[in-house]
Parts: structure tokens; C-alpha cells; sequence
């Protein structure tokens, strides 16, 4: 066998078992916006309430991201997978004992400080390995697992919620996360060279670009819409007449249409430049936005949620892979963790910002024009990007 053939083999080995990133930090944002409405119940929370139990989660990812994707840079990506992954794993199997609200939310602060380390370290990891068209087709492909994990926390929902409770679906998330555990200790990791640069390291501050603050500003904007829309939707279909059950069921038909959504971006980043994937995205995701706001009927809430799920997570995908490329490999970690940490900000205001419109009295309508304003500033910032940089 070919050196050539070799290094691709293990490039996709790597691939597959870094996806597992992606899928656990879906499972457990999925699960949560799932067990929402079980715990709103068990402790009678308000609607702003609610939307706490994912924005300080969330605020734990922003802490996460910023500190192991420096990490990564520091002492490797493996290692800093595997630190993320083990904070994940505790935190949650502590969450499923919570005895009240206010527990709830410190030990979820902590579940995110992993869950926020994970996905901008993996991405990073995987843009080692590959360069161009490749590399953004793989990042995509990468975020896609965010859609099996998805599913699989809507599954587990679904089927195993009326009997386990919110308490016990979160402790399967802790024994799933231990096997990718195993699975994530026999990965190897190719290009260490960026971990002897220090100099490059202690001096990423440099990698600042007026490239920079355009990112962010689409980050913040995809975050601040998907987490809105996405962790009420359960909630959502419940107010509009639904059963708890039912509504699970109709999330799983708009996460599948996520998959030809990544599927198509990935195809489309061959084709043309990856920011103007995203900017068509993140448009037909406003679209959809608009749509969902103003449905009426169960088959048009359903429509527009699979247009939202198409679009929406086919522009994420393409930002992951827009991201990591625009900066040199010994401050990747770096500047991939400090844009998601700054996407999550976003994260914490949608979720938060929904459950206070609810409690006065927004229409479901009016909430979703707001999200379609932002996809739009989103789309826009990122057309304004130059064109890509060399290969590093």
C-alpha cells in the first residue's frame, strides 16, 4: 500500500472518530431543548426562566471556546479533545441529579466549558489534515454528525422520555460520551510542529485582520438565530396545539431535512467560493424564518421547519469550514475558538430573548422577523470578506 493511500486511510479514520464532536455537542443541545418543556414543568419555571437553562449553558461554551482552542494550540488537539470531552461526560452525569433550578444552572455552566472546547478544537483538528476545496468539503461533512446527533437526542426523546425522564436520557448521554472517549485515545495527531512554535503562539495576537470582526459578526449572527429558533421549536409546536410527544416527532422529519442541507453546501463549496455558500444559506434560511413565523397549518409549520433546518444548518456548516482557514496553523485553535466563543454570545441572547418576548406577549410572527433581520446582517458581512488566503 502507497504512502498516499496510507495517509488517507488514517486522514479518514481521524475524520470519523473527530466527527463524534459534533454529534455530542448536538445530542446534548438537542436533549436539552427536549427536556425544556419536562423541566419548565417539574419546577413550574417562567418562560424566561426556560430560556436560562440553555443561555447559561451556552455562556459556559463561550468560556470553553476561548480557553481550549488556545489550548489546542498549547499543548495539541488530541489531548484538549480528550479534556473536553471528560468535563462534558462529569458535568452531565452531576446534571442528572440536580436538585433544583439554580444547581441546574451551575453544573450546566460547567457541561458547556466542554461542550464549547469541543467543536472549535475538532474543527481545527480536521483543517490539519486537509487544504482547500478538500478541507472545506470535510468541515462541512464534519458538521453534519451535528445532524445525526440531533436525531439521535430526538430518537432517544421520542422513545425513551416517558419512561427514563429527563434525569435518565442525560445519563445515557454520559455513557455514550465515555465510548468516544476510548475511541479518541487512538487517534494520532500528524502535525505537532505548530505546538514547538512559541513564538507564534505567545504572538497570535497578530492574527487579528480586518478579516476578523466580519467573522464574528457572522458567527454571532448564525448562533443568535439557530439557538433561537432551534432550542424553542419543541416549545413552539407545543403552544401551537401539539402534545409533547407529537412534537418530538415532528422535530425528527425537520432535523433530517438538516442532511441534504450540509450535503448540498458541501457539493456547492466545489463549486463556488464558500462565502458566497453561506450568504445564500443564511438567506434561504431567512426565508424560511418568515415562513415558520407566519404558519397557520401543521403541514406549513412543517414545511418551513424543513427549510430552516436546510438552510440554517448548511450555512453553519459552511461558516465551520470558512473559519479555520483564514488563520495560520499555530494560532488556528486560537482565532477558531475566539470566533465561536463570539458566535455564542448570540447563542446566550436568542434562546434568552425568546423566552422574554414570549412572557410579554410577542407573537411567534414578530420574534421570527427578528431572526430574519440577523440572517440577513450575517449573510452580509461575510460577502463583504476578501477573498480567501493562501494555503497554510
Amino acid at each position: 500500500m502507497t504512502k498516499g493511500i496510507v495517509n488517507r486511510d488514517h486522514n479518514l479514520r481521524v475524520f470519523l472518530i473527530i466527527g463524534t464532536a459534533w454529534m455530542f455537542d448536538a445530542m446534548d443541545v438537542g436533549l436539552l431543548s427536549y427536556i425544556m418543556p419536562l423541566v419548565h414543568k417539574e419546577w413550574a419555571l417562567t418562560a424566561a426562566q426556560t430560556g436560562m437553562l440553555s443561555s447559561v449553558s451556552t455562556v459556559g461554551m463561550i468560556l470553553g471556546a476561548f480557553i481550549l482552542g488556545h489550548l489546542a494550540d498549547r499543548m495539541g488537539r488530541k489531548k484538549t479533545l480528550l479534556i473536553s470531552l471528560l468535563i462534558f461526560s462529569i458535568g452531565n452525569a452531576f446534571l442528572a441529579f440536580s436538585p433544583n433550578f439554580y444547581m441546574f444552572l451551575v453544573i450546566r455552566f460547567v457541561v458547556g466549558i466542554g461542550l464549547g472546547g469541543e467543536l472549535p478544537v475538532a474543527a481545527t483538528f480536521i483543517s490539519d489534515l486537509y487544504q482547500g476545496k478538500v478541507r472545506r468539503k470535510m468541515l462541512i461533512l464534519a458538521d453534519s454528525f451535528w445532524a445525526l446527533g440531533w436525531l439521535v437526542a430526538a430518537l432517544l426523546s421520542f422513545l425513551l422520555s416517558p419512561y427514563l425522564g429527563w434525569r435518565g436520557l442525560l445519563l445515557l448521554t454520559v455513557l455514550s460520551a465515555l465510548v468516544a472517549l476510548l475511541f479518541r485515545k487512538h487517534i494520532q495527531e500528524d502535525n505537532v510542529e505548530y505546538v514547538k512554535d512559541r513564538h507564534n503562539i505567545d504572538n497570535w495576537r497578530h492574527a487579528f485582520t480586518r478579516t476578523t470582526p466580519l467573522l464574528w459578526l457572522a458567527w454571532l449572527m448564525v448562533m443568535f438565530s439557530y439557538y433561537g429558533m432551534f432550542m424553542w421549536l419543541p416549545s413552539i409546536l407545543i403552544s401551537r396545539g401539539n402534545t409533547i410527544v407529537t412534537s418530538f416527532g415532528y422535530s425528527v422529519i425537520m432535523i433530517i431535512a438538516q442532511l441534504p442541507g450540509y450535503f448540498g453546501a458541501a457539493w456547492l463549496s466545489g463549486k463556488i467560493k464558500i462565502k458566497y455558500v453561506f450568504a445564500i444559506y443564511m438567506v434561504g434560511t431567512a426565508g424560511g424564518a418568515i415562513l415558520f413565523g407566519s404558519a397557520t397549518s401543521l403541514f406549513m409549520t412543517l414545511l418551513a421547519g424543513c427549510i430552516l433546518s436546510f438552510f440554517n444548518l448548511g450555512a453553519y456548516g459552511a461558516i465551520i469550514a470558512l473559519t479555520p482557514e483564514q488563520y495560520h496553523m499555530t494560532y488556528r485553535g486560537t482565532m477558531t475558538g475566539l470566533a465561536q466563543g463570539i458566535g455564542r454570545i448570540g447563542a446566550v441572547l436568542g434562546p434568552l430573548l425568546v423566552g422574554i418576548f414570549l412572557d410579554n406577549g410577542t407573537s411567534i410572527g414578530t420574534i421570527f422577523i427578528l431572526f430574519m433581520v440577523s440572517l440577513v446582517i450575517g449573510a452580509g458581512s461575510v460577502l463583504l470578506l476578501p477573498d480567501q488566503p493562501k494555503e497554510h
